[in-house]
């Protein structure tokens, strides 16, 4: 294999690829990456059996071939070359020479033969979507993946596929993010997908002028734009029961400033530490109040609510998932509903351009 591409660019497909590479493993192959040159073009493949990455890049082909390089030793060599262009020449043994200017690198590639197969995954297109509409509504609602692993379909995002609407739901049992947009899609389908996957979706998949194509199976999902093609296994299981935690209606409505909140509770959390994690008392009415009382001290604080329906309430919070929350919400305001101190808590933006739904579960006080 011999070819010439721009340095910049392969440094830019080595990194994106990188992320889908292995980072320990007694498998020394699988932190390595595929690089295939055929044609007009250089092919890129990271996978860890779970998850795998590959984008394409223009090149100089002098010589098709292939070979397995070490990701992390690649992606260091063409960081800290100064030349535009680098040359890539691989012999019959998998020695590789990469040149650049006056610098000259020799290293010894993998054999591509025992790079693993990606599976098959023939999955047919599901529906299209813009990219700033996909990372938006991870974004959104990523904060509440559960890392139980003991429940492991809430490890992932639930991708509810339907004819006309994308709904993407996440939760770890203490609260829940759900945002749907509209969509056209060719089947109705429900797919689990890691939360790895859905994090990197937001970092690779970032040039809004390219749509991402969706195509979904019972067992794979891929992503896929001119750029790059993401694909990923499905978290088998069945993820909880959603609607039957949300609760209907309200006794206590009260729109908050979103900033206002977050400073009053980043306040409260001073006195609160590993050790010492007793909750928030929040007082919703026409004045927030947010308490705090641990071995370290005392906190009130308060701010004004606004548009209170119904009577003020107390209700106790984790002051980390209100936090979450609230800075998750990309909001300037928004609304808690409330039935009962025990009840789950719903918050929903006042912002009609933004359409989401969480759900924080109270923290019972030791007294109640």
């Amino acid at each position: 294999m011999k070819i010439i591409c721009d340095r910049a660019t392969l440094s830019e497909a080595v990194t994106g690829v990188s992320r889908a590479v292995a980072a320990k493993t007694s498998v020394p192959i699988l932190e390595g990456i595929l690089i295939k040159a055929e044609g007009f073009q250089l092919t890129l493949t990271g996978y860890d059996l779970e998850f795998a990455i590959i984008t394409s890049i223009e090149a100089n082909v002098l010589e098709a071939g292939d070979v397995v390089l070490s990701s992390k030793l690649l992606g260091d060599m063409l960081h800290r070359l100064s030349s535009d262009e680098v040359e890539i020449e691989v012999d019959g043994e998998n020695n590789t020479t990469i040149k650049s200017g006056i610098t000259e690198f020799n290293i010894i590639g993998l054999n591509p033969g025992d790079y693993p197969a990606i599976p098959n995954y023939e999955a047919e297109r599901t529906f299209d979507i813009e990219p700033a509409t996909l990372r938006y509504m991870i974004d959104t609602t990523i904060y509440a993946v559960s890392t139980d692993d003991r429940k492991p379909a809430q490890t992932g995002e639930l991708f509810k596929i339907e004819p006309d609407k994308l709904t993407i739901i996440a939760l770890d049992g203490y609260r829940l993010a759900m945002l749907d947009t509209k969509i056209e899609a060719t089947k109705d389908i429900d797919v689990i997908i890691p939360q790895k996957t859905v994090s990197e979706i937001t970092k690779l998949l970032v040039n809004d002028d390219e749509i991402v194509h969706v195509a979904a199976n019972r067992r794979f999902v891929v992503f896929a734009t001119r750029t790059y093609t993401i694909m990923t296994r499905l978290i088998e299981g069945d993820f909880l029961d959603y609607n039957r935690v949300i609760p209907d209606g309200y006794k206590t409505r009260v729109v908050v400033n979103v900033r206002d909140f977050i400073n009053s509770v980043e306040r409260a959390s001073l006195i609160i530490t590993e050790r010492l994690k007793n909750p928030l008392r929040i007082d919703f009415g026409e004045k927030v109040i947010v308490r705090c009382q641990t071995t370290l001290g005392k906190v009130v604080d308060e701010f004004e609510g606004e548009q209170l329906e119904g009577d003020s309430i107390e209700v106790g919070f984790n002051n980390r998932y209100m936090l979450d929350c609230l800075r998750n919400s990309g909001c300037e305001k928004v609304a808690f509903e409330i039935i009962s101190p025990l009840s789950p808590v719903k918050v929903f933006p006042v912002d009609e351009d933004k359409k989401f739904l969480f759900l924080i579960l109270p923290v019972r006080f030791k007294n109640d």
